[in-house]
Protein backbone atom coordinates (compact mmCIF):
# COMPACT_ATOMS: atom_id res chain seq x y z
CA UNK A 1 0.00 0.00 0.00
CA UNK A 2 1.05 3.60 -0.61
CA UNK A 3 3.43 4.60 2.24
CA UNK A 4 1.62 7.91 2.67
CA UNK A 5 -1.58 6.06 3.54
CA UNK A 6 -0.22 3.79 6.24
CA UNK A 7 -1.15 3.92 9.90
CA UNK A 8 2.37 5.06 10.80
CA UNK A 9 2.28 7.90 8.28
CA UNK A 10 -1.08 9.20 9.50
CA UNK A 11 0.01 8.97 13.15
CA UNK A 12 3.28 10.85 12.59
CA UNK A 13 1.47 13.47 10.53
CA UNK A 14 -1.05 13.92 13.34
CA UNK A 15 1.73 14.43 15.89
CA UNK A 16 3.53 17.04 13.80
CA UNK A 17 0.33 18.98 13.15
CA UNK A 18 -0.68 18.80 16.83
CA UNK A 19 2.70 20.20 17.94
CA UNK A 20 2.35 23.04 15.44
CA UNK A 21 -1.16 23.72 16.74
CA UNK A 22 0.11 23.98 20.32
CA UNK A 23 2.86 26.35 19.24
CA UNK A 24 0.43 28.46 17.19
CA UNK A 25 -1.93 28.74 20.15
CA UNK A 26 0.90 29.82 22.44
CA UNK A 27 1.91 32.59 20.00
CA UNK A 28 -1.66 33.81 19.65
CA UNK A 29 -1.87 32.71 15.99
CA UNK A 30 -5.38 31.32 16.35
CA UNK A 31 -6.19 30.98 12.66
CA UNK A 32 -3.05 28.88 12.22
CA UNK A 33 -3.99 26.96 15.35
CA UNK A 34 -7.36 26.03 13.86
CA UNK A 35 -5.67 24.91 10.63
CA UNK A 36 -3.09 22.68 12.30
CA UNK A 37 -5.49 21.37 14.96
CA UNK A 38 -7.92 20.33 12.23
CA UNK A 39 -5.15 18.59 10.31
CA UNK A 40 -4.02 16.76 13.46
CA UNK A 41 -7.51 15.47 14.17
CA UNK A 42 -8.13 14.47 10.54
CA UNK A 43 -4.90 12.48 10.34
CA UNK A 44 -5.36 10.79 13.69
CA UNK A 45 -8.95 9.88 12.77
CA UNK A 46 -7.62 8.35 9.56
CA UNK A 47 -4.98 6.46 11.56
CA UNK A 48 -7.81 4.98 13.65
CA UNK A 49 -9.77 4.00 10.54
CA UNK A 50 -6.74 2.49 8.79
CA UNK A 51 -5.87 0.53 11.94
CA UNK A 52 -9.24 -1.21 11.58
CA UNK A 53 -9.30 -1.55 7.81
CA UNK A 54 -7.58 0.58 5.13
CA UNK A 55 -10.73 0.66 3.00
CA UNK A 56 -12.40 2.80 5.70
CA UNK A 57 -10.65 5.89 4.31
CA UNK A 58 -11.90 5.35 0.74
CA UNK A 59 -14.08 8.07 -0.74
CA UNK A 60 -17.33 6.33 -1.70
CA UNK A 61 -18.17 8.64 -4.60
CA UNK A 62 -16.74 8.11 -8.08
CA UNK A 63 -14.83 5.07 -9.31
CA UNK A 64 -13.54 2.13 -7.29
CA UNK A 65 -9.93 2.98 -8.24
CA UNK A 66 -8.90 3.90 -4.68
CA UNK A 67 -10.56 0.79 -3.29
CA UNK A 68 -8.33 -1.42 -5.43
CA UNK A 69 -5.35 0.85 -4.69
CA UNK A 70 -5.72 0.33 -0.94
CA UNK A 71 -6.31 -3.37 -1.51
CA UNK A 72 -2.95 -3.58 -3.25
CA UNK A 73 -4.31 -4.75 -6.59
CA UNK A 74 -3.91 -1.56 -8.63
CA UNK A 75 -2.07 1.76 -8.52
CA UNK A 76 -4.43 4.71 -8.58
CA UNK A 77 -3.65 7.51 -11.00
CA UNK A 78 -4.60 10.01 -8.30
CA UNK A 79 -4.52 9.27 -4.58
CA UNK A 80 -7.70 10.56 -2.98
CA UNK A 81 -9.17 9.76 0.43
CA UNK A 82 -11.95 11.15 2.61
CA UNK A 83 -11.64 14.58 4.20
CA UNK A 84 -11.79 15.62 7.83
CA UNK A 85 -15.58 15.88 8.07
CA UNK A 86 -16.12 12.38 6.70
CA UNK A 87 -13.27 10.89 8.74
CA UNK A 88 -14.83 12.27 11.92
CA UNK A 89 -18.27 11.06 10.82
CA UNK A 90 -16.93 7.54 10.34
CA UNK A 91 -15.18 7.32 13.71
CA UNK A 92 -18.42 8.60 15.26
CA UNK A 93 -20.32 5.84 13.46
CA UNK A 94 -17.90 3.37 15.03
CA UNK A 95 -18.68 4.84 18.47
CA UNK A 96 -15.17 6.24 19.01
CA UNK A 97 -16.07 9.94 19.13
CA UNK A 98 -19.30 11.49 20.39
CA UNK A 99 -21.11 14.28 18.59
CA UNK A 100 -19.39 17.50 19.68
CA UNK A 101 -20.39 20.92 18.36
CA UNK A 102 -17.07 22.40 19.42
CA UNK A 103 -15.19 19.84 17.35
CA UNK A 104 -17.47 20.56 14.39
CA UNK A 105 -16.73 24.28 14.82
CA UNK A 106 -12.99 23.60 14.88
CA UNK A 107 -13.20 21.68 11.60
CA UNK A 108 -15.37 24.40 10.07
CA UNK A 109 -12.77 27.01 11.07
CA UNK A 110 -10.03 24.85 9.58
CA UNK A 111 -11.97 24.47 6.33
CA UNK A 112 -12.89 28.15 6.15
CA UNK A 113 -16.61 27.38 6.49
CA UNK A 114 -16.84 29.41 9.71
CA UNK A 115 -14.97 32.65 10.35
CA UNK A 116 -13.99 33.60 13.88
CA UNK A 117 -13.87 37.19 15.06
CA UNK A 118 -10.37 38.11 16.16
CA UNK A 119 -9.55 34.45 16.73
CA UNK A 120 -11.70 34.29 19.87
CA UNK A 121 -13.59 31.16 18.81
CA UNK A 122 -10.47 29.26 17.81
CA UNK A 123 -8.63 30.37 20.97
CA UNK A 124 -11.19 28.57 23.14
CA UNK A 125 -10.86 25.27 21.25
CA UNK A 126 -7.55 24.04 22.66
CA UNK A 127 -9.41 21.79 25.09
CA UNK A 128 -11.42 20.39 22.17
CA UNK A 129 -8.21 19.42 20.40
CA UNK A 130 -6.78 17.76 23.53
CA UNK A 131 -10.04 15.94 24.34
CA UNK A 132 -10.42 14.62 20.77
CA UNK A 133 -6.80 13.43 20.62
CA UNK A 134 -7.33 11.67 23.96
CA UNK A 135 -10.41 9.78 22.70
CA UNK A 136 -8.75 8.71 19.46
CA UNK A 137 -5.56 7.62 21.22
CA UNK A 138 -7.62 5.63 23.71
CA UNK A 139 -9.17 3.66 20.86
CA UNK A 140 -5.69 3.01 19.44
CA UNK A 141 -4.43 1.91 22.85
CA UNK A 142 -1.68 4.48 22.49
CA UNK A 143 0.02 6.55 25.17
CA UNK A 144 -0.93 10.23 25.38
CA UNK A 145 2.56 10.99 26.63
CA UNK A 146 4.04 9.26 23.60
CA UNK A 147 1.76 11.23 21.29
CA UNK A 148 2.18 14.68 22.86
CA UNK A 149 5.84 14.49 23.91
CA UNK A 150 6.87 17.71 25.65
CA UNK A 151 3.32 19.05 25.25
CA UNK A 152 1.88 16.28 27.45
CA UNK A 153 1.46 18.40 30.57
CA UNK A 154 -0.09 21.30 28.65
CA UNK A 155 -2.59 19.00 26.93
CA UNK A 156 -3.49 17.41 30.26
CA UNK A 157 -4.08 20.78 31.91
CA UNK A 158 -6.32 21.88 29.02
CA UNK A 159 -8.85 19.15 29.90
CA UNK A 160 -8.39 19.17 33.70
CA UNK A 161 -11.80 20.14 35.05
CA UNK A 162 -10.54 19.96 38.63
CA UNK A 163 -9.17 23.44 37.88
CA UNK A 164 -11.36 26.45 37.13
CA UNK A 165 -11.29 28.01 33.69
CA UNK A 166 -8.89 30.82 34.55
CA UNK A 167 -6.40 28.46 36.21
CA UNK A 168 -6.49 26.11 33.21
CA UNK A 169 -5.90 28.95 30.76
CA UNK A 170 -3.08 30.49 32.78
CA UNK A 171 -1.28 27.20 33.38
CA UNK A 172 -1.58 26.35 29.67
CA UNK A 173 -0.05 29.73 28.76
CA UNK A 174 2.78 29.17 31.26
CA UNK A 175 3.58 25.84 29.60
CA UNK A 176 3.45 27.40 26.15
CA UNK A 177 5.74 30.24 27.24
CA UNK A 178 8.21 27.77 28.74
CA UNK A 179 8.48 25.93 25.42
CA UNK A 180 8.71 29.23 23.54
CA UNK A 181 11.69 30.19 25.72
CA UNK A 182 13.33 26.80 25.10
CA UNK A 183 12.82 27.08 21.34
CA UNK A 184 14.13 30.63 21.22
CA UNK A 185 17.50 29.66 22.64
CA UNK A 186 17.73 26.01 21.55
CA UNK A 187 20.99 25.22 19.78
CA UNK A 188 22.49 28.65 20.42
CA UNK A 189 25.77 29.15 22.31
CA UNK A 190 25.33 29.56 26.06
CA UNK A 191 26.71 33.10 25.97
CA UNK A 192 23.77 34.21 23.76
CA UNK A 193 21.33 33.27 26.51
CA UNK A 194 23.55 34.84 29.15
CA UNK A 195 23.69 38.12 27.20
CA UNK A 196 19.89 38.16 26.95
CA UNK A 197 19.53 37.49 30.68
CA UNK A 198 22.24 39.92 31.84
CA UNK A 199 20.17 43.17 31.77
CA UNK A 200 17.38 41.46 33.69
CA UNK A 201 19.63 40.10 36.42
CA UNK A 202 20.53 43.62 37.51
CA UNK A 203 16.88 44.53 38.08
CA UNK A 204 16.10 44.77 41.77
CA UNK A 205 13.33 42.58 43.13
CA UNK A 206 10.54 44.29 45.06
CA UNK A 207 8.17 47.19 44.47
CA UNK A 208 8.72 50.86 43.68
CA UNK A 209 6.79 53.72 42.00
CA UNK A 210 6.87 53.82 38.21
CA UNK A 211 8.12 57.41 38.00
CA UNK A 212 6.29 60.62 38.84
CA UNK A 213 3.04 61.80 37.22
CA UNK A 214 3.98 64.83 35.07
CA UNK A 215 0.79 66.76 35.88
CA UNK A 216 0.04 65.94 39.52
CA UNK A 217 3.56 65.25 40.75
CA UNK A 218 2.25 62.13 42.47
CA UNK A 219 4.15 58.82 42.33
CA UNK A 220 3.12 56.57 39.47
CA UNK A 221 1.67 53.07 39.86
CA UNK A 222 3.68 50.43 41.66
CA UNK A 223 5.94 48.29 39.53
CA UNK A 224 8.41 45.56 40.27
CA UNK A 225 10.50 42.71 38.92
CA UNK A 226 9.43 39.18 39.83
CA UNK A 227 10.55 35.73 38.81
CA UNK A 228 8.62 34.52 35.75
CA UNK A 229 6.67 31.32 36.49
CA UNK A 230 7.48 30.04 32.99
CA UNK A 231 11.21 30.71 32.52
CA UNK A 232 12.32 31.97 36.00
CA UNK A 233 13.87 35.15 34.58
CA UNK A 234 13.03 38.59 35.97
CA UNK A 235 9.77 39.87 34.51
CA UNK A 236 8.09 43.25 34.82
CA UNK A 237 4.88 43.80 36.78
CA UNK A 238 2.92 47.08 36.73
CA UNK A 239 0.02 47.46 39.16
CA UNK A 240 -2.06 49.95 37.21
CA UNK A 241 -5.29 49.22 39.08
CA UNK A 242 -3.88 50.42 42.41
CA UNK A 243 -3.28 53.85 40.88
CA UNK A 244 -6.47 54.16 38.86
CA UNK A 245 -9.25 56.21 40.45
CA UNK A 246 -11.97 54.87 38.17
CA UNK A 247 -10.99 51.26 38.73
CA UNK A 248 -10.74 50.36 35.03
CA UNK A 249 -6.99 49.86 34.62
CA UNK A 250 -5.52 46.36 34.60
CA UNK A 251 -2.47 44.97 36.36
CA UNK A 252 0.05 43.61 33.86
CA UNK A 253 2.76 40.95 34.10
CA UNK A 254 5.08 40.74 31.07
CA UNK A 255 8.17 38.58 30.55
CA UNK A 256 10.47 39.85 27.81
CA UNK A 257 12.28 36.53 27.30
CA UNK A 258 9.50 33.95 27.08
CA UNK A 259 6.64 36.30 26.20
CA UNK A 260 4.33 35.27 29.06
CA UNK A 261 1.69 37.93 29.66
CA UNK A 262 -0.84 37.94 32.49
CA UNK A 263 -3.55 40.47 33.26
CA UNK A 264 -5.50 41.13 36.43
CA UNK A 265 -5.74 39.61 39.92
CA UNK A 266 -7.41 36.35 38.87
CA UNK A 267 -4.63 35.47 36.42
CA UNK A 268 -1.99 36.57 38.93
CA UNK A 269 -3.53 34.27 41.54
CA UNK A 270 -3.70 31.34 39.07
CA UNK A 271 0.03 31.84 38.36
CA UNK A 272 0.77 32.13 42.12
CA UNK A 273 2.07 35.68 41.77
CA UNK A 274 1.69 37.70 44.99
CA UNK A 275 1.29 41.47 44.88
CA UNK A 276 1.07 44.18 47.57
CA UNK A 277 -2.36 44.47 49.17
CA UNK A 278 -3.25 40.85 48.50
CA UNK A 279 -4.84 39.23 51.53
CA UNK A 280 -3.65 35.92 52.92
CA UNK A 281 -6.96 34.30 51.91
CA UNK A 282 -6.37 35.35 48.30
CA UNK A 283 -2.83 33.98 48.08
Amino acid sequence: MDASLTFESFLEGAKKAAYKAMDDHGRGEYDEFALHAGVAIERLAKAVLVSKNPIYIVEMRGSAEMLFHLGGHRTASKVRTIGAVEAISRVRTLGILPVDRQLDLLIDLRNGVAHSTGGDEARSLLATLAKTIEALQEDLGGSLKSFWGRWSNTAQIAVDHQRDRTEREVQVRIGQARHRFEDRFAGLPQDVLEQAQAPLKTRRRGWFPAGIHKETGEPGPLMGWLACPACANNALVILESMDDQEGVATDIFQCMLCGLRLEGPEEFKAAQISVPGQSESDS
